[in-house]
């Protein structure tokens, strides 16, 4: 299947009905349970505060859950805690299957968020491909 974001069109992974249900649960959970500095970030990027665009928070995309993505600009925010040092290899995986997709990624730190959110924002906001 095809999926249209503007002018866009993406290839979309065909996942199996159970696993899309598995993981709209799972993300769910997630956006239940945000780390501190999950929380931050989300809290500076909700309501289109960041440039006016539109955030959502632990978007599902086929057997994986992505921390911020933003659909206008066909980006994806993660943030990456200790857990991270520990599956580097696999995150780069991960990353390239969605990059595959058509998907544009920025990894910040735990510790970026909460030593210097500012500079963190302004990374993401460098990172829009449609300047206002």
């Amino acid at each position: 299947r095809n999926r249209a974001w503007g002018n866009l069109i993406m290839e979309r992974w065909n996942v199996p009905e159970d696993l899309q249900t598995r993981m709209i649960e799972v993300a769910r959970t997630f956006r239940k349970q945000p780390t501190p500095s999950e929380h931050l970030v989300w809290n500076a990027l909700r309501g289109k505060k960041l440039g006016g665009r539109k955030f959502r928070r632990q978007q599902p995309f086929g057997p994986f859950v992505v921390d911020f993505f933003c659909a206008n600009e066909r980006l994806v925010v993660e943030v990456d805690g200790l857990i991270h040092e520990q599956q580097h290899e696999a995150d780069q995986q991960r990353q390239a299957l969605l990059e595959s997709l058509g998907l544009r990624f920025i990894r910040i730190s735990a510790e970026q968020v909460e030593t210097n959110l500012a500079d963190v924002l302004r990374v993401i906001s460098e990172a829009f491909v449609k300047q206002e």
